[in-house]
C-alpha cells in the first residue's frame, strides 16, 4: 500500500505445521505466567493449535526457568532449541493464563516479538494458534507493526545492515486462516502507509507533494480523485485553507479520495455514506503566534490526521467495504511570513462563517472547518474527523489515548471500537457553555476562547459549529498519540504511529456490518 521506501511489507503466509526447512527463522512462541494455583516452577508455552511438539516444549520451558524468567506480560526472552529445526526462538510472555485471549494482548506481544529479532528476515509465529477472536489478524498486525522500520532518508552510512522482517510465517489450523492474515497484513500496511507520511520530514512532504502522494495512492486503489490547488481554492472560497497556507512559499492543497463501495452493496440505495476528513499541516511553525523553538520539529506530525484518513480510506476500497467513504484532506504549511496572516484578521471559512484569527497557532481548526462543510455537502449519514489539533488534548488525557467528541451516541460508538482495537479513544463532552468563548467582537466566531481552560473541549465545540444539522458526527483529537516521541512499546515505535487509522476502520466496518 505505501508508495514510499519507508516500509517494504514483508510477505505473510499460513501453515498448518512447522515447516522443516526454516533453519534461518525464528519461532515466536507465547508463554503464560504460573497461576497462584498452578504447581509449576515458571512459565509455560500457551497451548496453540497446531501444537508444538512435547520435547520442544519441555525444552523451552526448562530454558526460561535457568533464565529465571517469569512469563510476565510482554517479557521477551531468546532461547536456542534444539530440538526445533529454526535458528532460534523467542518467547514473549501473555501474562496469567486465560482460556481467550484478548486481540490486543495478542498484539502487543507480537510487537514486542517482533522488535526483540534484530535484524531476522523470516518470522515463524505461533501465536495466530492462541485461542481467542481475531487473535490471528492481530498477531500478524503486531508483528509487521512492531518489525516497522523509517530508512527512507538514511544514507549508508547510518543505515541498518540488516534487512529487517522480510518474511512471516503464522502456524494455524483455523479455517479462516488464511482470511484473517491477510486482513492483518492489509490493516498493518495501512497504519504503515499512514506512519510513512508523517515520518517523512517536511522539507520532503509539503503541499502539493502531499496530494501527489495521496492521489497516487488513491488511483492505484482505484478511488476518485480530486485535487484543488491554490487558485482553485481561493476561487471557491476556502477561507481557511488559503488563509493558513498564504505564508508559505508552499501553497495549500485540497484533496478529495471517494471509494464507491455502494456498488458491492446488496441495496446500494440504503448503502450509508460516511465522510472522513483529516487535518493535514505538513509543518506547523504557529505563524505569527509562532510556538517555542523547543520540541517544534515534532509538528512534522502536524498532518498525522490527514495521514490517517488517507490510509483508511485507501484500505476501505482494498477490503471492498460495500459503503461509500469520501475523504476530504485541506493540506497547508503554517509559516510566518510578510504574506502570513496576523493574530486580528478575519477570514471567511468555505460556506461564508466569518472568523476573527486571535492565534494563528489555532490554524488546524480553520482548514478543517473548510473541509467539513464541503464534507457536508455530499449529505453523508456520518462524519469521522481527526487531527492533531490541541496540546490540551496531551493535558487531559496522556499521549496514548485520543479524545473522542462530537453527537453523544455516535461518539460512544466510535471510542467503544477504538477501545476494542487497541487506540484506546476515550469519550469527552462538548460543553455547549464553551461556545460563549468563542465570541468576537468584530466577526461570527474567533479561532480561540480567551480562557486557557479545556482548549480541547473549546476547539470540538469550534468544528462543531461547522457540521451540517442530521449528520452523526465525531472530532477525534490525536495530538499526542500520532506520534511517539518517547521509546518504543509493544507495537509502536518511535515517531508515527498511524493512530487513528485502525479506529476510523473498525467504525467503517461497523456502519457497513449495522448501518
Amino acid at each position: 500500500m505505501s508508495t514510499d521506501p519507508g516500509y517494504p511489507a514483508p510477505s505473510v503466509t499460513v501453515a498448518d505445521a512447522l515447516p522443516s526447512d526454516a533453519d534461518e527463522a525464528v519461532l515466536i512462541v507465547g508463554v503464560v505466567a504460573a497461576d497462584d494455583d498452578s504447581e509449576s516452577e515458571g512459565p509455560a508455552v500457551a497451548a496453540t493449535e497446531p501444537a508444538l511438539p512435547a520435547d520442544a516444549v519441555a525444552e523451552i520451558e526448562a530454558g526460561l526457568r535457568a533464565l529465571g524468567a517469569k512469563g510476565g506480560a510482554e517479557q521477551v526472552n531468546r532461547l536456542v532449541v534444539a530440538s526445533l529445526p529454526v535458528a532460534s526462538v523467542i518467547t514473549v510472555g501473555l501474562g496469567k493464563p486465560r482460556e481467550s485471549w484478548p486481540a490486543d494482548t495478542v498484539r502487543r506481544a507480537a510487537g514486542n516479538a517482533a522488535r526483540a529479532l534484530n535484524g531476522t528476515a523470516t518470522a515463524i509465529s505461533a501465536l495466530g494458534g492462541l485461542p481467542g477472536d481475531g487473535v490471528l489478524a492481530a498477531g500478524v498486525e503486531g508483528l509487521l507493526l512492531g518489525g516497522y522500520r523509517f530508512t527512507a532518508y538514511r544514507s549508508e552510512k547510518t543505515a541498518p545492515k540488516e534487512p529487517g522482517l522480510q518474511a512471516v510465517t503464522v502456524l494455524s489450523t483455523a479455517d479462516d486462516a488464511e482470511a484473517q492474515a491477510a486482513r492483518g497484513a492489509d490493516i498493518a500496511a495501512a497504519v504503515a502507509t499512514a506512519r510513512d507520511f508523517v515520518n517523512t520530514p517536511p522539507s520532503h512532504l509539503f503541499p502539493a507533494e502531499f496530494a501527489d502522494r495521496a492521489k497516487a495512492l488513491g488511483e492505484a486503489a482505484g478511488l476518485d480523485v480530486e485535487v484543488l490547488d491554490e487558485q482553485a481554492l481561493a476561487e471557491a472560497g476556502y477561507g481557511g485553507v488559503i488563509g493558513v497556507g498564504q505564508g508559505s512559499s508552499r501553497p495549500p492543497r485540497l484533496v478529495r479520495l471517494i471509494h464507491r463501495g455502494s456498488r458491492l452493496s446488496d441495496d446500494p440505495n440504503t448503502a450509508k455514506k460516511v465522510a472522513l476528513v483529516g487535518k493535514g499541516i505538513t509543518f506547523d511553525t504557529g505563524g505569527i503566534s509562532i510556538k517555542p523553538a523547543a520540541s517544534m520539529h515534532h509538528m512534522t506530525s502536524d498532518m498525522g490526521g490527514a495521514a490517517a484518513v488517507i490510509a483508511t480510506v485507501v484500505l476501505a476500497a482494498r477490503r471492498g467495504l460495500p459503503i461509500d467513504v469520501t475523504a476530504t484532506v485541506p493540506m497547508a504549511e503554517n509559516m510566518p511570513s510578510s504574506t502570513a496572516q496576523r493574530p486580528g484578521d478575519v477570514l471567511t471559512q468555505y460556506g461564508g462563517t466569518t472568523v476573527e484569527v486571535l492565534n494563528t497557532d489555532a490554524e488546524g481548526r480553520l482548514i478543517l472547518a473548510d473541509a467539513i462543510v464541503r464534507a457536508c455537502e455530499d449529505d453523508p449519514d456520518y462524519l469521522i474527523e481527526t487531527s492533531t489539533l490541541t496540546g490540551a488534548q496531551t493535558v487531559a488525557l496522556g499521549a496514548r489515548i485520543p479524545g473522542v467528541m462530537g453527537s453523544d451516541a455516535f461518539r460512544d460508538r466510535v471510542a467503544s471500537l477504538s477501545q476494542a482495537v487497541g487506540e484506546n479513544g476515550w469519550p469527552m463532552p462538548l460543553p455547549d457553555e464553551l461556545k460563549e468563548d468563542l465570541k468576537s467582537t468584530v466577526a461570527d466566531l474567533a479561532n480561540v476562547s480567551g480562557q486557557r481552560f479545556a482548549g480541547m473541549l473549546v476547539a470540538g465545540v469550534y468544528l462543531r459549529e461547522f457540521v451540517a444539522d442530521g449528520v452523526d458526527w465525531v472530532h477525534i483529537d490525536v495530538a499526542g498519540p500520532a506520534y511517539n516521541s518517547g521509546g518504543a512499546w509493544g507495537y509502536t515505535g518511535k515517531g508515527g504511529t498511524g493512530v487513528p487509522t485502525r479506529t476510523m476502520f473498525a467504525v467503517l466496518e461497523d456502519i457497513a456490518a449495522n448501518g
